[in-house]
């Protein structure tokens, strides 16, 4: 009697969460992110997220786990199988920003297992361009990255990028 009583409440609250439009079932999950690791030389990139989702369909394609779950990338989980749910799907919460900064290496420093862990640049190339590429997504820099006049300051590009004559009159006194 219980067990049927129980598989029905259960059955009712599948059917509920089905039926209940797809934006309340994920009110934490931001339509758009903006990624700003990088604002010192490019743009904040503008990340549709609500549009990855309904590309992808399944989180951990791009996400190692998700929150409230466990971690379930074969890597972290040889020592973090009973760690836990995860609190956090933000990259930034295991990959720095400046993996070799005296901050960044002290945490590393702490447990010999993570560094083998990525810097957050890193990870996100790692997985954006694996999808582009599969998936026929933009893959040049600038398709995402918007580079800034800092940037364009320190790759010599844009403005900042050396005159031709100049150069060839440099060479033609020698």
């Amino acid at each position: 009697m219980y067990a049927v009583r129980n598989w029905l409440i259960g059955g009712l609250f599948m059917l509920a969460l089905i039926a209940s439009p797809a934006g309340s079932r994920a009110k934490t999950t931001p339509d758009t992110l903006e990624l700003d690791a990088l604002v010192n030389l490019y743009d904040k990139v503008h990340f549709n997220h609500a549009k990855h989702i309904m590309l992808v369909k399944d989180c951990a394609e791009c996400h190692h786990h998700t929150a409230g779950t466990l971690t379930q990338n074969p890597n972290c989980v040889k020592c973090h199988k009973n760690s836990g749910a995860t609190a956090s799907v933000a990259c930034r919460s295991c990959h720095f920003i400046q993996p070799f900064s005296a901050a960044a290496l002290r945490q590393k420093d702490k447990t010999a297992y993570h560094n083998d862990i990525m810097g957050l640049k890193g990870a996100y190339h790692q997985s954006c361009t694996k999808c582009h590429a599969k998936m026929g997504g933009p893959a040049g820099c600038q398709d995402c990255h918007t580079r800034s006049k800092q940037g364009d300051a320190f790759y010599s590009a844009g403005a900042y990028a050396p005159k031709q004559g100049r150069v060839e009159e440099k060479h033609r006194s020698h």
